[in-house]
């Protein structure tokens, strides 16, 4: 996988979980993890080496998910996702594997579940580069499970592989 790949992927991710970081931030305002793993993984995107803050961001993000989700705040606790997953997204390992396709496509499914769990449409997804494009179909298409998210993540794979 090449450098430049891994940031157009991650671009395109950012891009997903950006609607979910406001509606994130609608919640709980004073949370600032999600904008700073996005921050991260769009120095990235731009250019930047892969640095030690994508993956704290990451982590860090995953636990504002964990917070919103035991308070109750479910449409919050899954944007927090997108924007961990948008961070995970620079670290999409070449090897084959289905559970990989959450790497490119996670941060489009859970804002998409946020929305939904927020009483608002799943909106659709941004239309990616080709270079994604090409990235997803080396993947075998998205493995089962993971809820009302797992479904988005499936439906969005199937339409991107046409």
């Amino acid at each position: 996988m090449h450098l430049d790949e891994l940031r157009a992927v991650t671009a395109y991710a950012i891009t997903c979980a950006e609607p979910a970081r406001t509606r994130f931030e609608q919640h709980r305002p004073a949370d600032p993890r999600p904008r700073q793993a996005i921050a991260a993984a769009r120095a990235f995107a731009a250019g930047g080496p892969r640095t030690k803050a994508i993956r704290d961001g990451a982590w860090a993000a995953q636990r504002a998910y964990r917070e919103a989700r035991d308070a109750g705040q479910h449409a919050a606790s899954e944007a927090a996702r997108a924007a961990a997953a948008a961070a995970s997204a620079a670290y999409l390992h070449p090897i084959a594997r289905a559970t990989q396709v959450w790497h490119i496509l996670g941060a489009a499914a859970y804002a998409a579940h946020a929305a939904e769990l927020d009483g608002a449409p799943a909106p659709p997804a941004p239309a990616p580069s080709p270079t994604v494009i090409a990235v997803l179909k080396r993947y075998p298409p998205a493995p089962a499970g993971r809820g009302r998210a797992g479904e988005l993540l499936r439906d969005l794979d199937r339409r991107l592989r046409g």
